[in-house]
């Protein structure tokens, strides 16, 4: 099952109904989707839950070695998140983490973030965004996927919880195939191979470059990212812990600056 054609519905979310957005696509048939069922599917993700936990650890390869950063997200519809990811060099042990991490919470109106290496914060208003981007007018491709409840741009955190960028302006430029099934974290997920997509890293502009993908088969949600060079990993990004629904406590997006903190803005 390869597709070679640009998906470009990203923008293409369902209207609300009782004043929640609802998923196009209910669940996956049996059996292995399509290139765009799937993309259609994975659009819709964060519609399937209305709190979620998950936990992801990042590995990457460099020049200095490997490092393993994890990322731990809550997120409860509408507008209430709180990423937490535990840099290189930090333990983490239950909710504790010892060693330099960083905050990014927000209660759908104030964003407040927090790196402990400098003791640096900052708050300030949820950002606007810019006017027209779901004119009807725009080609499909150019217009831009609205979620319900946003993450830190351009991480992993957002692209795993909202893939319909992803899919459309990475994985679609390139030639896509579902490649099977696995079982990431006790959950069946469907896995995509995209030969050579788009970048505008240099460092990953070749064309021996590729992305290998799990798909969460219940929720549409990315549990496993591989980057590839020359067939040799360079970044394996997994889910270790993924809880849609999962039952939040109320001090789950509070947050307090540490004493000493330097307020950039």
């Amino acid at each position: 099952m390869t597709s070679t054609r640009l998906w470009d519905r990203a923008a293409a979310i369902p209207a609300t109904i009782d004043g929640r957005r609802r998923p196009e696509v209910t669940a996956l048939p049996a059996g292995l989707p399509s290139v765009a069922e799937l993309f259609d599917f994975m659009r819709d993700a964060e519609t399937r839950f209305a709190t979620l936990r998950m936990r992801i650890v990042e590995r990457a390869w460099t020049a200095r070695g490997e490092d393993v950063t994890t990322i731990d997200v809550l997120l409860r519809h509408p507008g209430a998140a709180r990423v937490a990811t535990s840099l290189p060099g930090s333990a983490v042990t239950g909710s504790t983490v010892s060693g330099p991490y960083e905050i990014w919470i927000t209660d759908g109106e104030l964003v407040r973030t927090y790196a402990s290496a400098h003791t640096l914060g900052t708050q300030r208003p949820v950002r606007a965004r810019p006017r027209g981007l779901g004119d009807p007018d725009f080609p499909a491709a150019s217009r831009v996927y609205d979620p319900v409840t946003a993450l830190p741009a351009e991480t992993l955190a957002d692209t795993f919880v909202h893939p319909a960028g992803f899919c459309q302006n990475v994985l679609a430029t390139g030639p896509c195939t579902i490649t099977g099934t696995d079982l990431i974290g006790g959950r069946e997920a469907i896995l995509l191979a995209s030969d050579h997509p788009r970048t505008i890293g240099l460092a990953g502009d070749r064309s021996d470059f590729g992305l290998s993908l799990g798909v969460d088969r219940e929720t549409g949600v990315i549990v496993r990212l591989i980057e590839t060079i020359g067939g040799t990993v360079a970044r394996h990004a997994e889910v270790t812990d993924l809880a849609p629904d999962a039952p939040l406590p109320p001090s789950a997006f509070e947050f307090a600056f540490p004493s000493g903190t330097t307020m950039l803005y």
